[in-house]
């Protein structure tokens, strides 16, 4: 929403208010006082609570060139809280990631131990199993 968007969206939020204080005022003309200035009470609250949402800047989409948009957090800037906040699903991810590549080490080690301790418990010795007519054994053994 650009700059002139939002003025006419705020024009035609005022203007709905103001016809519905208007008609509200006109109503109040039958109301006894003690109403009317509870009624007068709480619109200068509701109008002192608006003053203090409006004075707090909201964070801006800008749209840049090449079809990029940037988040903008008005004249205030970032507050650590805010770099914090940003800061984290980015730690998340790294300790993530970190978790992932130990337990996959974890598993691959565990794996390479079974075979190690099978091919040492095995019957025949270690150095069968590098000799090239031991394969032609295997193949030779399986189809009979």
């Amino acid at each position: 929403m650009n700059t002139t968007q939002h003025q006419n969206a705020s024009r035609a939020q005022d203007g709905f208010g103001r016809q519905v204080a208007a008609r509200l005022t006109l109503g109040t003309a039958e109301l006894p006082y003690d109403i009317t200035e509870r009624l007068r009470a709480a619109r200068t609250q509701a109008m002192a609570k608006r003053k203090l949402v409006s004075a707090q800047p909201a964070p801006v989409v800008a749209a840049s060139g090449g079809g990029t948009a940037t988040l903008g957090f008005g004249d205030e800037g970032v507050s650590w809280w805010n770099r914090i906040a940003s800061a984290l699903p980015l730690l998340v991810l790294a300790v993530g990631l970190v978790t992932i590549h130990v337990v996959q080490n974890e598993r691959r080690a565990s794996e390479v131990a079974e075979v190690d301790a099978a091919i040492l418990t095995d019957d025949l010795p270690p150095a069968a199993y590098a000799d090239p007519g031991f394969t032609q054994f295997l193949k030779t053994s399986g189809t009979e």
